[in-house]
């Protein structure tokens, strides 16, 4: 019986630990309405409106390749080069 409380006490310390690892394959290429600026971010957006193209992204790089050939996200670069 000690054996098993024992493993009992050292999943529910674990449990936090991996609940607060990031999933793979979710990243998003946000464009702020204030600054018209694009970024890379690893959280959904709360408005679906903010968010260039059309979903997740697997890694970081495909989200970044996917923020420059974004013609909403060079547009804005050129609006900010005044």
């Amino acid at each position: 019986m000690k054996i098993f409380s024992l493993s009992a006490l050292i999943a529910l310390a674990a449990a936090p630990a991996l609940a607060q690892t990031s999933v793979d394959g979710e990243y998003y290429v946000v464009r702020d309405p204030a600054t018209r600026k694009c970024r890379v971010v690893d959280e959904r957006p709360a408005v679906a409106a903010d968010m260039v193209g059309r979903g997740s992204l697997k890694t970081w790089a495909e989200a970044e390749k996917g923020m420059r050939d974004s013609k909403v996200c060079a547009a804005a670069e050129h609006d900010n080069d005044d």
